[in-house]
């Protein structure tokens, strides 16, 4: 992974919040680091002799952010709301909301309590696709320990509140400069230091050493002598569009990867084995449409009736989203993903460029294993998730 970094650039930036900024620009600029408003990055201050947590506002977007873009929350509320034992999502963004010294700010990310428990005043948060594809992988706890000994790992816990204080209570007695990083399974990294410079570098250099490692254990050769068909875009565009209620954009990818993919044996049982991280579901739902005849309705009449069992399954008092993939693969042809204009269309194909990736990857060391149903069906249905595509 490249160092971005450029000395007589971040020399031009006049305070740190400035160099807050064009770090996580940088962060930003990588898609294998973050996608579409994926990860998040803070800044720790003091004004007017009060700590401050300036952390990125929901909304934003990392290679885009600009120093309005951060949340300005006092840290010692933060800290005070790590230490209860529960806290409702609406409650945990009210007193968040209530925190904040500038109220025309954004709401602060949803991770923003994890970041004040961090005691340095630089935090970086990434999904690196390097990071993922190893934990989603079959053996990943193991690896992930070998590749990282003096990083804090965890196990897959909600995002937000819950994650916030498992890593409270992991890190009462910790020793701080005795980890490097923290490490969190199925979602993500986290590397921090009081240094913009060199909390970036420590990013670059354990997502490298991540992606070694895949180069030299989890090889994939994309075969693509494959013979590429037309699709009937306009019945997919109409048929979908009935589904889902709204005349949908379409994006047809036919890149070798995307054929490579559609070939895979056993297509269903292989391509629907969960996201890659669990913020994409808000995104690409769970799993595709597989498509391996010509029948389309009927296809979609079958994913919606999986997908009723799946919402019966596991909802107490939640509404149901539209039941209709947002993506499909057509056996031996292609990954055509569904949006409501070309930018979403454009967005679920890039998620799914990655995971598709990810997941032959991860199959080369023993097999590819996202979060599990249970937990996939409380990520869809987070409030603080779905508040997202609201916007």
């Amino acid at each position: 992974m490249d160092n971005l970094w450029n000395d007589k650039k971040a020399a031009t930036c006049k305070n740190d919040l400035d160099l807050r900024v064009y770090s996580s620009n940088l962060l930003g600029k990588d898609d294998e680091l973050v996608l579409h408003g994926g990860g998040n990055t803070s800044l720790k201050s003091t004004i007017n002799g009060e700590n401050i947590l300036h952390v990125k506002g929901s909304g934003w977007d990392l290679e885009s952010i600009k120093a309005e873009g951060f949340a300005p929350v006092k840290m010692d509320v933060l800290l005070e709301m790590a230490k209860l034992p529960e806290l409702s999502d609406s409650e945990m963004v009210r007193l968040q909301r209530e925190a904040m010294t500038d109220k025309s700010a954004p709401n602060p990310s949803v991770e923003a309590i994890l970041h004040a428990l961090i005691p340095y005043k630089f935090v970086d948060h990434t999904h690196a696709d390097a990071i993922v594809t190893i934990s989603n992988s079959l053996n990943g706890d193991e690896h992930i320990v070998n590749l990282f000994p003096n990083f804090l790992i965890v196990d897959y816990v909600m995002p937000g509140f819950e994650l916030a204080h498992k890593i409270y209570e992991m890190t009462k007695d910790l020793e701080w400069d005795s980890i490097d990083g923290i490490i969190l399974h199925h979602h993500g990294i986290f590397t921090f230091d009081n240094d913009a410079k060199k909390s970036y570098e420590k990013m670059i250099a354990a997502v490298s050493k991540a992606e070694e490692f895949l180069d030299e254990n989890a090889v994939v050769h994309v075969e693509h002598n494959y013979v590429h068909s037309g699709c009937d875009i306009g019945k997919i565009t109409r048929v979908l569009s009935k589904y889902k209620g709204y005349e949908v954009s379409i994006n047809i990818n036919q890149s070798p990867l995307a054929s490579f993919y559609a070939s895979q044996k056993n297509l269903k049982e292989f391509a629907s084995r969960g996201v890659l991280t669990p913020e994409h579901i808000i995104r690409t739902k769970r799993v595709p449409l597989i498509m391996e005849d010509t029948d389309l309705e009927a296809g979609i009449e079958n994913y919606i009736k999986e997908y009723e069992a799946y919402f019966e399954k596991y909802a107490k008092d939640e509404v149901m989203l539209n039941p209709a993939p947002n993506y499909m693969i057509i056996k031996n042809l292609a990954v055509i993903s569904f949006g409501k204009d070309r930018k979403e269309a454009a967005i679920i194909n890039d998620i799914v460029n990655h995971t598709m990736l990810a997941v032959l990857r991860a199959d080369k060391l023993g097999g590819y294993q996202s979060i599990s149903e249970k937990e996939s069906f409380k990520m869809e249905y987070w409030e603080l998730e779905q508040a997202k595509l609201k916007k």
